[in-house]
């Protein structure tokens, strides 16, 4: 990689750190109705015109969404049901329910579910803020500068924490492009960490979504942008997550262990829109928008392979991760620390029966992906190592089947 690029790549990212403090940050306030999720409908009676209440199939299916909506009848909240969003959605998915959101005038948004319903929830939201804006126009960093209408997250899953981040992912089904669209106006006004909503995960569905949310808080600390809250936020994210993930995943049931889950996502979530992201998850949005590889089982097998291939420039950051989680012997240097946090994180994904590599990726294809993933972190992501496309070329190559 040309060496001015990598200069670029880190005074843009400087910037970024200097101007940061400036953005109005700020974090959604946590609600605790009575009842709980149901309880959402006597909070807000009288509020608005009309919620759109956004949800998957799948969610929707399993009753999930059964007591919000009777909270709503009883309260007397009018509502729109979009019970449609796709696993990654796409702009088509986005549009269709837009276009529920704007023929039934509503006028806030509660969006119920993992990452995909919040994802299209917030670009929904933009779309209102700024219909004249095509979701693609609103790629990359501050496009859409407007508040958009009152957004209620709450999480069926603990793992990625978009009740409290800036990002919304999109999938362009026309040219298997997934990016990212992020701006402060996305950050959810209110969330509801409700732990009886995740009881039904299936086991796998726990792990990998676990494991999204411990990507979200390493790759966070060891990046360049951390501030005090991002590092306090991601070591309690991550200690929360080695002692209750595999709890969670064995005993579907222990509901203290779901909302350490919970809370643990949403501190990942806390620490990673302030810091961002790094090559994990630029390497995951193009396996996702290739062949639909589900983010959470991406992240998870990617993240000690990335972990490793950045040596010691991680070692220290990965040695402090591993005191916390009491990996470390206090006589061990930085190195071996961090080689006992990584090799504890593919013991992790080994017991919860999390593979190795990624079936299916295809040689041909790797390149492309390689280049949209360059595209994604360079020069945002605030990594340890700046990358080039070829390295992410290998990194493919390492993970893959």
């Amino acid at each position: 990689m040309n060496v001015l690029y990598k200069v670029y790549c880190r005074i843009f990212q400087k910037t970024m750190k200097l101007v940061s403090p400036l953005l109005p940050w700020r974090t959604p306030q946590l609600l605790a109705p009575e009842g709980g999720t149901q309880g959402l409908g006597a909070m807000i009676k009288g509020k608005y015109r009309k919620v759109l209440v956004v949800t998957g199939p799948n969610i929707y299916k399993r009753g999930l969404a059964d007591g919000l909506l009777r909270g709503f009848d009883a309260a007397g909240v009018k509502y729109e049901l979009f019970n449609r969003v796709v696993n990654n959605p796409t702009i088509d998915n986005i549009e269709e329910a837009f276009a529920v959101y704007r023929n039934a005038q509503c006028d806030a948004i509660v969006a119920l579910g993992g990452g995909s319903p919040m994802d299209l929830a917030k670009v929904v939201g933009a779309r209102a803020a700024r219909p004249e804006k095509k979701v693609p126009q609103m790629k990359g960093l501050l496009k859409i500068r407007k508040r958009i209408p009152d957004l209620y997250a709450i999480p069926t899953t603990a793992g990625s924490g978009s009740e409290t981040t800036l990002a919304a992912v999109v999938s362009d089904s026309a040219t298997h492009e997934k990016y990212a669209i992020n701006d402060v106006s996305l950050i959810p006004r209110y969330a509801i960490l409700d732990p009886m909503m995740t009881v039904g995960l299936p086991p796998q569905t726990t792990a990998t979504t676990g494991m999204d949310a411990l990507t979200h808080a390493v790759e966070a600390y060891i990046g360049g942008s951390n501030t005090s809250l991002t590092n306090e936020s991601a070591e309690k994210a991550v200690k929360l997550i080695f002692e209750n993930l595999i709890r969670a995943y064995r005993d579907g049931s222990d509901i203290e262990a779901r909302a350490n889950m919970q809370q643990a996502s949403y501190l990942a979530g806390v620490a990673f829109t302030r810091a961002y992201v790094g090559y994990v998850h630029a390497l995951a949005h193009a396996l996702g928008g290739f062949y639909g590889t589900a983010h959470g089982l991406a992240n998870a097998v990617i993240l000690p392979v990335v972990l490793e291939y950045y040596g010691k420039s991680v070692h220290k950051r990965l040695a402090k991760l591993a005191d916390i989680v009491g990996l470390s012997a206090p006589s061990d240097d930085d190195e071996p620390k961090a080689a006992k946090f990584i090799a504890a994180i593919k013991a992790m994904n080994s017991e919860m029966g999390v593979p190795s590599s990624i079936d299916g990726i295809r040689d041909e294809d790797i390149p492309l992906m390689a280049e949209r993933a360059a595209k994604e972190a360079n020069p945002l992501y605030p990594v340890p190592e700046i990358l080039s496309q070829e390295q992410l070329c290998e990194l493919y190559r390492l993970i893959a089947a």
